[in-house]
């Protein structure tokens, strides 16, 4: 789970910076892969004939660019438009070793998207009167963070879903192999975190970390007194029909259903690897669900139809402050960004080595979610998956 201020939050078990700055920035490029461009990069297949549009091209001319131009081994899309239809696209290819096609609709990681389930697992339970956004984490969980200028009695669980806490981030201290091959207990993850000092006083500046998300997660489960997946599956999941997401179980390294296979480049001049297979528990609540992109439009969908948070709540989650001079805004587990076409799209996004996931809704329901088959690093590829966001939404 990655944050990049350039674009607002991205998802990988790692952020830009400190010990594992360089690490971190070659383990994200992963654009074009150990063969040429041209043997990665296979004609891109079309959309679905059978569904026509005003601008029938356009979102699969944006899929083609990022595979052509930018070397994504697949991308994929599912948009929602003005009439309410369901379109998917996909380009590329699933498998570099064996050619294969993209499975339409394929199931993918989605990294940080997983914020904003957990989010909205809290703000169930303040609707509950079951936690309180301006109350500190002490109060849930007493005495457990404590570090160098860190003191869980001044942070509050507001400033831990909107990234103001100025906690460290754990996922810098983290490798590859690591984040391959091993399981992480939560409380793992946020020991790591605190041997570090705090980047900030709490309130005093937002500053994407993941160690937020694994403290939300504890409060949840301390309060629910049940696992962080059992929620998020009774609360989320089955209450909108999310019928292929779910969060992997300790151990299952797998995606279940049909998927394209996910590429991670480490360092920047090394070969390509298949990275689809790995222990996703760095993640957990910052990052460890699987979904598809049409899984995600029906779930953003019905959370600003209102259909997963009392009205008072889901207002909480959309009071947002600037990601820096990126354009975006950060709520509660919840992003905003501008449209070409007027008007601003609510999402999230995520990225997790193999996978990135960007995409949001509007306030009339048009929808979309884009993923790549790895993470764009070079600013054109970057704007590359924005643009295909913007050209689905304003289609």
């Amino acid at each position: 789970m990655r944050a990049r201020t350039r674009q607002g939050p991205r998802s990988s078990t790692r952020q830009q910076g400190g010990r594992r700055r360089r690490t971190v920035s070659a383990a994200a490029a992963m654009a074009i892969g150990v063969m040429t461009l041209a043997a990665l990069t296979p004609p891109a297949s079309s959309a679905s004939a059978a569904v026509a549009t005003a601008r029938p091209d356009a979102v699969q001319q944006a899929l083609n660019t990022l595979v052509r131009d930018d070397g994504m081994p697949a991308a994929l899309a599912s948009v929602k438009g003005r009439d309410g239809r369901t379109r998917t696209y996909t380009a590329g290819v699933g498998d570099l070793a064996t050619g294969s096609k993209v499975p339409r609709g394929g199931q993918v990681r989605i990294g940080s998207n997983t914020k904003a389930f957990t989010a909205v697992v809290v703000l169930q339970l303040v609707g509950e009167r079951k936690i309180a956004l301006d109350a500190d984490i002490d109060t849930y969980l007493p005495g457990l963070v404590r570090g160098k200028g860190i003191d869980g009695r001044r942070i509050t669980v507001r400033q831990l879903l909107q990234h103001t806490s100025g906690l460290p981030e754990y996922g810098l201290h983290i490798d590859d192999d690591e984040l391959r091959h091993r399981y992480f207990e939560p409380r793992e993850l946020l020991d790591i975190a605190l041997r570090y000092k705090a980047d900030a006083a709490p309130g005093e500046k937002w500053g994407y970390s993941n160690t937020n998300y694994l403290l939300a997660g504890l409060i949840v489960q301390k309060i629910t007194g049940r696992p962080l997946a059992e929620e998020i599956d009774r609360r989320i999941i089955k209450r909108v029909g999310l019928r292929h997401t779910y969060f992997p179980t300790p151990g299952d390294k797998t995606i279940r259903e049909p998927h394209p296979q996910g590429y991670h480049r480490n360092p920047a001049d090394g070969p390509l690897r298949d990275f689809t297979e790995i222990d996703p528990s760095a993640g957990w609540a910052a990052g460890q669900l699987i979904s598809t992109d049409s899984d995600l439009n029906r779930f953003f969908g019905a959370l600003l139809a209102g259909r997963l948070l009392p009205a008072a709540q889901l207002a909480e989650m959309r009071t947002t402050v600037p990601v820096g001079d990126s354009g975006m805004r950060y709520g509660l587990g919840l992003t905003s960004r501008t449209l070409s076409c007027g008007g601003v799209y609510w999402g999230h996004g995520g990225d997790i080595p193999g996978y990135e996931t960007r995409g949001g809704v509007t306030e009339d329901g048009r929808a979309v979610n884009v993923t790549v088959t790895s993470i764009p690093t070079d600013e054109a590829a970057v704007q590359h998956v924005k643009d295909a966001v913007d050209r689905a939404l304003c289609g």
